[in-house]
């Protein structure tokens, strides 16, 4: 698109009168080569230079361009300063409660939700070349950080991104970044991406690869009410890439969504054997032998979850209570599922979720279980007064 301004103190505006372009600019802008004409809308503001053609974009700061093509509308965008920019920005983020934000291309942390921004030519960006995790702040501790931090670094090992500090660099910016941000109840989330550096596919023209944090206040008001579910109809994805925490999130979404419009609370993944899999962004699980045993679908073909595999360990003090026989994880098929004694979703956002119905089966007797409410009291009291090997007390 083109914008053109005049030498004069006067707005025209050329209504009356279409203006012809040489054909040799209708060949150096392939976009406007269906067009044989323009309808000009001439903006006085500071002199244009002549270039080729007897034609050049001007450089401008702070003024307003105008453009109409054949179809004879008209529109307009403002060219703002980099003041008028944060300004926009600060109104953008007013009500939300982003607290603090750390970037290693700026190499700090920022409180102003302003200043949280990413470069567009970032590879994460543009490219989906990027992974991510999270961890709950729970009374000023991180719940299950190492944990976490452990899955980025095997998911960005696996998207062949280089780590731009090592392990405890890492970790210190990460408990440092929620020091500053003053936050007691809320969610860590962190990035690594490939990096920007241009607009290409391949990252290798990005200097350094990238970590991003933010910390943002959540509420963890608990509900313990059980939900519906859907067989989700979106692909599932390949194991490569369902084992990766990446940020190409388009088939979560897409689940998400559909099961939404469905009324439900998330869609279900099966995977090309017929294997229940997982949820959009949780594990699920299952109580079958007569409410005596708590199974999981293996974690070969799905997302690692801390959550489910923090849950299998305190299901143990379950076993240990009578309340169970054996937590397993194993291959459950559709069928089995459905005709469990309980069914559950598991995930730091979801904590432990009853299922009560799957589709148009009724799980059990469509009552939230007495193990999936076990084991949410269980989950809690960890996040609470857990171990330090799943609490990190963050300085204030």
């Amino acid at each position: 698109m083109l914008f053109f301004e005049s030498d004069s103190s006067s707005l025209f505006q050329m209504t009356s009168r279409f203006v012809s372009f040489p054909e040799p600019i209708v060949g150096f802008l392939p976009e406007l080569s269906s067009f044989n004409t323009w309808n000009l809308h001439f903006v006085s503001r500071a002199p244009c230079s002549s270039g080729r053609h007897g034609f050049r974009l001007p450089r401008t700061r702070g003024r307003t361009l105008m453009c109409s093509g054949s179809s004879s509308h008209s529109w307009n965008v403002p060219v703002l300063s980099s003041n008028e920019v944060v300004e926009r920005l600060k109104l953008v983020g007013e009500g939300k409660q982003f607290l603090a934000m750390y970037s290693s291309v700026v190499g700090g942390i920022t409180t102003d939700p302003a200043a949280m921004v990413l470069p567009l030519d970032d590879h994460m960006v543009h490219r989906g070349h990027g992974v991510f995790d999270t961890a709950m702040i729970v009374n000023g501790h991180l719940y299950e950080l190492d944990q976490h931090l452990d899955r980025i670094i095997r998911s960005a090992s696996m998207a062949k991104i280089p780590l731009p500090f090592d392990r405890e660099t890492i970790r210190r910016i990460l408990i440092q970044t929620v020091s500053v941000s003053g936050c007691r109840y809320g969610s860590l989330r962190y990035w690594l991406s490939a990096g920007p550096g241009d607009f290409s596919l391949s990252p290798s023209q990005c200097p350094k690869p990238s970590l991003y944090a933010i910390v943002y206040q959540k509420d963890f008001t608990v509900d313990r009410r059980g939900v519906r579910v859907v067989t989700s109809s979106i692909p599932i994805k390949p194991p490569e890439f369902a084992t990766v925490k990446s940020v190409n999130y388009l088939p979560n979404a897409l689940s998400q969504m559909e099961a939404e419009a469905k009324g439900a609370y998330a869609g279900i993944w099966v995977d090309n054997d017929g294997f229940i899999a997982e949820g959009p962004n949780m594990n699920v699980a299952f109580v079958v032998n007569g409410g005596k045993e708590l199974v999981m679908p293996r974690f070969d073909n799905v997302l690692s979850g801390c959550t489910a595999k923090r849950t299998i360990t305190l299901a143990e003090q379950l076993v240990s209570k009578g309340m169970l026989k054996s937590v397993r994880v194993v291959d459950i098929t559709v069928e089995d599922g459905k005709k469990s004694d309980e069914m559950m979703l598991l995930g730091s956002g979801v904590l432990v979720k009853p299922v009560i119905q799957w589709d148009d089966e009724v799980i059990a007797d469509g009552r939230e279980g007495p193990i999936a409410k076990a084991l949410l009291d269980l989950l809690l009291d960890d996040m609470i007064s857990g171990p330090p090997s799943v609490r990190v007390l963050v300085p204030y």
